[in-house]
């Protein structure tokens, strides 16, 4: 009775505006478009849409259908996607998507070792979700999400990682660039440094700034961490970022870490997925080895190894 092609007609029009440029899109004549949902109204026994001049407007039966086809849809055309690779003798595409800034240069190095280890897998990354990364899992955009601010809903099951410092960064002329630590009231004069992200979101304003009831002089925006800490290198401004990050650079920049109050920032990189794919081999995987990674920089453990039923280690936590 409801087949794909009424719910692709509703998400059309809903995206077009118009039966007519719904059709053009569907490549289908405008009456057979009509005569199709005409059709199904009858037998629902209620109108889809109601006219408003030029313009369509859903009913509410037409915005529930309307919902259905955004819920549908996606995992329809991910289903025929995975199918179409099975029969090819293809793994599959292990889609990533990325809700933190930094975490893009720490992605690379799990991503090249997996990659060398699932040939048969590609991944693609996706960096257009920051801080919309839930609805991406959600609508089957992509398959896992990386973010250190999981947020748990019915359904998707996050893993903890990597553990990092929150720190904060200055030129190694700076002033507090030889304090053991640095106190909230402290950035009062300077100009803080941070990636386009509401101040909300940023662990430097919510964990450290914003409980003591303290703004910088002066908040600027910058998206690329190359010019953020050129910046700060040449005494522009102050930035917080992970700590590995500003030790990879720091080498071939004056910049120096400092400690974001007497205990620090403790923070975790997160891997997220939906609860009914955590199971895949090739994506399960990915989050043990992104796990095993860091422990083997602490020298604790080994490289997640492929294996077509793999069991899943219990979470690790690390000392900040």
């Amino acid at each position: 009775m409801l087949e794909r092609m009424h719910l692709s007609i509703v998400q059309e029009v809903a995206r077009q505006g118009s039966l007519t440029a719904a059709a053009l899109e569907l490549h289908l004549t405008q009456s057979a478009l009509s005569h199709t949902m005409k059709k199904l109204e009858q037998q629902l026994g209620t109108d889809i849409w109601l006219r408003e001049g030029r313009s369509l407007r859903p009913t509410q039966a037409g915005q529930y259908l309307l919902e259905v086809a955004n819920r549908v849809l996606p995992q329809l055309r991910v289903a025929e996607e995975r199918l179409r690779q099975y029969a090819q003798g293809e793994r599959g595409t292990l889609r990533i998507g990325m809700e933190c800034h930094p975490c893009y240069q720490w992605l690379l190095k799990v991503v090249a070792p997996y990659l060398a280890g699932w040939p048969d897998v590609d991944v693609d990354v996706k960096q257009k979700f920051q801080f919309g990364g839930i609805g991406a899992l959600f609508a089957f955009e992509i398959d896992l999400l990386v973010t250190p601010d999981p947020l748990f809903k019915p359904g998707l099951r996050f893993e903890p990682v990597f553990d990092y410092e929150q720190v904060l960064v200055v030129g190694s002329r700076h002033p507090l660039a030889t304090a053991p630590y640095v106190k909230p009231r402290q950035l009062t004069p300077e100009v803080l440094i941070t990636y386009p992200v509401a101040t909300e979101r940023l662990d430097i304003y919510n964990q450290f700034l914003m409980p003591a009831g303290v703004t910088p002089k002066r908040h600027k925006t910058i998206e690329t961490t190359d010019i953020m800490l050129q910046m700060v290198a040449s005494g522009r401004g102050v930035a917080a970022l992970p700590r590995w990050l500003v030790q990879e650079y720091a080498d071939n920049m004056d910049i120096v870490p400092v400690r974001l109050g007497r205990h620090g920032i403790a923070k975790q990189i997160f891997l997220g997925a939906r609860e009914a794919d955590m199971e895949l081999d090739y994506l399960r995987a990915f989050i043990d080895l992104a796990r095993n990674a860091q422990m083997m920089e602490r020298g604790i453990g080994a490289v997640a190894r492929r294996s077509p039923s793999p069991t899943p280690p219990a979470p690790v936590k690390f000392a900040g």
